[in-house]
């Protein structure tokens, strides 16, 4: 345990719990109202929507596994640089579309649009709980991001000593959490965000120096790790599962609820274009992160005497922290790894109200007390924000970690099939609710049951397309059937009605 490390790391943590408590008093609003709480009165404008979305989809657990994917598998683990260029093009058009329908009409959450829009609460319900389930598991990789870094800075991992600290964490978490809502991890996501460009630009001018330079440092690398392998006379390889992460990602990203939360907290459709034109800077520093992982197979990092037991315990997620630990003075450790702990706390308060915003407003609120005033629903939001930061611990303390990990994957896929019920509800009038039930059913489904058959260590499925193998993201082909039901159920329907009408002229 390094002290100077330690004590920078405790002072910046520090530092944002004592802003996250005076957050209750910026921008006052009456935090008794939800919309006030959960989306801070929608008062957010460019440079501030900036900071909070990009510090909510930029998770400390994005920042771990980037660039352990990179070290692992090579240049697929760039998938993710693309991806994300392609969800701001998706969210510019249809992200200010949507925050005009729910600010006319004040909405909470994504759900409180279905509801509205079709009609039909088993929808509504439908989607709610798939953001729920899609974020429980999300919330719990960012508990797993701090747990790392703090394995990092040399505190034990097992035992009540090694619990303690998570409990620390989440427990400040928690109280700014439920004091400020919204505008905690908004003001937060200010210091996170300056606090990792600060450690990204660092690292891209100290450590290929000490390489000797970007050319030797690549030059470093085996060409396996450096192009993805080229498709043959039976397979596409990781050509199909590259672009179909690629694809598929970015189509769920923004349907996040935590990422819908971020969004609707906006002041208006022109800051949320805005922001869509300016976030692909995230995509950037995303393609510097992930050359961390380059940097780490050219140093060699998994291979030092001085981190195999790390190696042992975390495996890839390792070596961000190898990479500091090895080229970087103990007091720039502490800022880096507050980055990443800090990193993990703003998305993780986001997800939380995100959750519980989805379950007061459409599970609670329309099934079990339909009367009840604003203050009272607050209150119940509060509650249940406290129970889902609480639980993602105790999943993180008492579940492997990679259970975890592969949950995730299929929260990605199931987030993915809400798509059709948000998008053609906006653009298209004459779609129903009992299409896209079904729709949403069988993509649900047919996801399920792609990444069961690959005993949930992955989300891509082989495919058969003539003699040719094709690996592809489980979350396209149950969205392709999702909407292939959408529109064949949907034609069932309209011809049914057309018969009906025939036949009651008939009569």
């Amino acid at each position: 345990m390094n002290v100077t490390s330690i004590s920078i790391f405790v002072a910046l943590f520090a530092l944002v719990s004592v802003l996250g408590m005076a957050a209750a008093r910026w921008r006052r609003g009456d935090l008794g109202a939800i919309h006030e709480w959960g989306l801070a009165g929608r008062r957010f404008g460019t440079v501030m929507s900036w900071f909070l979305i990009g510090g909510d989809l930029y998770t400390a657990y994005t920042f771990v596994a980037v660039p352990a994917l990179v070290f692992a598998a090579g240049a697929m683990g760039f998938f993710a640089v693309p991806y994300t260029v392609i969800t701001f093009v998706l969210g510019f058009l249809v992200l200010p579309r949507l925050w005009r329908v729910a600010r006319q009409h004040g909405h909470v959450t994504v759900a409180d649009y279905i509801e509205r829009r079709f009609n039909s609460r088993p929808l509504a319900l439908a989607i709610a709980l798939t953001g729920i389930l899609a974020t429980m598991p999300y919330i719990a990789l960012q508990l797993v991001g701090i747990q790392v870094t703090l394995g990092a800075l040399g505190f034990p991992t097992h035992g009540w000593l090694g619990e303690l600290p998570l409990f620390v964490a989440f427990g400040v978490l928690a109280v700014y959490t439920w004091s400020s809502g919204l505008r905690a991890p908004a003001m937060i996501a200010v210091v996170k965000d300056l606090l990792i460009y600060a450690t990204i630009i660092a690292a891209l001018v100290v450590i290929p120096s000490q390489l000797g330079g970007f050319g030797h440092m690549f030059a470093a690398l085996p060409p396996a790790k450096l192009l993805l392998k080229a498709p043959d006379a039976t397979s596409l390889n990781a050509y199909s599962s590259y672009t179909t992460l690629a694809i598929g990602s970015a189509l769920a990203l923004l349907l996040y609820p935590h990422s819908m939360t971020a969004t609707l907290s906006a002041s208006s459709d022109h800051v949320i274009r805005r922001n869509m034109a300016l976030l692909p800077a995230y995509s950037l520093l995303l393609a510097f992160v992930a050359l961390l992982g380059v940097m780490a197979l050219a140093a060699g990092v998994g291979t030092m005497p001085e981190y195999a037991n790390q190696f042992r315990q975390y495996g890839p997620n390792f070596v961000v922290f190898a990479l500091f630990l090895h080229y970087f003075p103990s007091w720039f450790v502490g800022i880096a790894f507050a980055a990443i702990g800090i990193g993990a706390l703003v998305p993780a308060a986001i997800m939380s109200i995100a959750a519980a915003n989805l379950f007061t407003r459409n599970v609670w609120r329309p099934y079990l007390a339909p009367h009840c005033n604003g203050a009272r629903e607050t209150r119940v939001a509060k509650q249940v924000s406290l129970f889902v930061k609480f639980g993602a611990l105790g999943f993180v303390l008492l579940v492997p970690v990679q259970f975890a990990i592969q949950l995730q994957l299929l929260g990605g896929v199931w987030i993915t099939q809400t798509l059709p019920a948000i998008v053609l509800g906006l653009f298209v009038p004459a779609v129903r609710a009992r299409t896209l039930i079904a729709g949403w059913l069988a993509g649900l489904v047919t996801g399920t049951w792609m990444v069961a058959e690959n005993n949930f260590k992955t989300a891509t499925y082989t495919i058969q397309a003539g003699a040719h193998a094709m690996p592809v993201y489980a979350a396209v082909i149950a969205l392709i059937v999702n909407l292939v039901t959408v529109l064949a159920s949907s034609f069932l329907f309209t011809q049914s009605q057309e018969e009906g009408v025939e036949g009651d002229f008939q009569n």
